[in-house]
């Protein structure tokens, strides 16, 4: 019997392979994002300001805010109102909103309130959470995006260099308040007047918050010394402010006599669990007296060992007659600054997740936005947070896609 003779439903050429016809066309999802008040310890930021509340509603987004979330980064409720947003004073009714974005992560108590399935984009602060946190997530069936492991398409973290940004610039700014005699200093003044010799500054560290202290120092005419334990670093460093300045690798000799005539002391070391110690508290006692240390790195537990944890209110220590500043919230002290940062970060993600139509489109699309994800529908998906927590984690690639 001839093959060719049967009858088939299909023509010659839809028995043929054919090229995969994907769907690209996607529908743009309209956002209804809940901007709580911050709770925790002097927390003063917000996440977005009135300019962002209006780009979003601009874009048929909702945002409802909880009455006072701007007030202490000096945005009142009448500026969002007047922007499109939504103003409300029951704190339930915001955290019922599908998205919730925060600065600080949410309290125990503030994870009570938010809905089921609902989608959480704060900060994680990995070291002050605890299991209990991570397995509520997992009970309501939540997806949570931290923004200091967002990356950019350059491989940057831009919420943690934003926000370094700020920490760098102002320890220099807070440093020479502390240097007049207002606050016990040595009377110094920064700014390079004639015929006096400058201002002494030892920063330690080259990364972000290192250059941005550096950019300052030199801008108010200090006389600035770098330490870095990487050379790659300090060649960057270099390179991005345009001039030669004093840079060393750690070196114990040359670090001891740099600090011996500084008047200043920035420590912006990071580490991968905890700030190493570059300085020891023998090498702070050899130190001018009145001199001023402000360790940035303090929530890491801090680079130099005669540091200890201040707050805002009480944000100095005396110790072997050195100031010490080590308060571990610096953009804080600047809430309406950090908020526009944090404002210009989180807008273009907003915008973005409401373009591609939600946030699974648009974490399947965006790799950067993806390295953010440490909760997808209740199943954790951060190595460093499983690891951390012995919690098991999975793949986020083998779960959205």
């Amino acid at each position: 019997m001839n093959p060719h003779s049967s009858k088939s439903p299909f023509s010659t050429s839809e028995l043929l392979p054919q090229e995969e016809m994907l769907e690209i066309q996607h529908s743009k999802g309209e956002l209804f994002i809940g901007l709580p008040k911050e709770t925790s310890y002097q927390e003063k930021r917000v996440c977005l300001t009135p300019d962002a509340v209006s780009a979003l509603c601009l874009n048929g987004h909702r945002v409802l805010i909880e009455s006072g979330a701007g007030l202490q980064a000096n945005f009142s409720d009448k500026d969002y109102s007047e922007a499109g947003g939504e103003v409300s004073r029951d704190t339930n009714k915001v955290f019922a909103c599908p998205i919730i974005l925060k600065v600080a992560p949410p309290s125990e108590e503030e994870l009570e309130m938010i809905k089921p399935q609902a989608i959480i984009i704060s900060a994680l602060q990995l070291k002050t959470r605890n299991k209990t946190y991570f397995v509520t997530l997992a009970k309501k069936r939540i997806t949570a995006l931290a923004f200091e492991f967002i990356k950019d398409q350059f491989g940057g973290y831009p919420a943690v260099r934003a926000l370094s940004e700020i920490a760098g610039t102002s320890s220099i700014l807070i440093a020479s308040e502390l240097l007049s005699n207002m606050f016990g200093g040595n009377g110094l003044m920064f700014g390079n007047i004639s015929g006096v010799p400058p201002v002494e500054v030892v920063i330690l560290g080259a990364g972000t918050v290192g250059e941005f202290a550096t950019r300052s120092a030199l801008g108010l005419g200090a006389g600035v010394k770098v330490f870095d334990s990487s050379l790659t670093k300090l060649r960057c460093l270099q390179s991005n402010l345009g001039r030669p300045i004093f840079t060393s690798t750690l070196q114990p000799k040359i670090l001891l006599k740099a600090l011996k005539r500084a008047d200043v002391v920035i420590g912006a070391v990071r580490g991968t669990n905890r700030a190493p110690v570059i300085v020891t508290e023998e090498m702070v006692k050899k130190m001018k007296k009145g001199a001023v240390i402000i360790d940035v790195s303090i929530d890491m537990g801090g680079c130099i060992e005669s540091s200890v944890m201040t707050t805002h209110d009480r944000p100095t220590i005396e110790k072997h007659g050195i100031i010490h500043y080590c308060v571990p919230n610096i953009p804080s002290r600047y809430s309406r600054t950090a908020s526009l940062s944090i404002s210009n970060i989180f807008t273009p993600y907003l915008l973005q997740i409401g373009e591609e139509g939600g946030l699974e489109p648009a974490l399947r699309i965006d790799s950067g936005l993806r390295n953010g994800l440490y909760f997808y529908h209740g199943i954790l998906t951060n190595k460093s947070v499983g690891d951390w927590f012995d919690l098991n984690h999975r793949d986020p690639n083998l779960l959205i896609f």
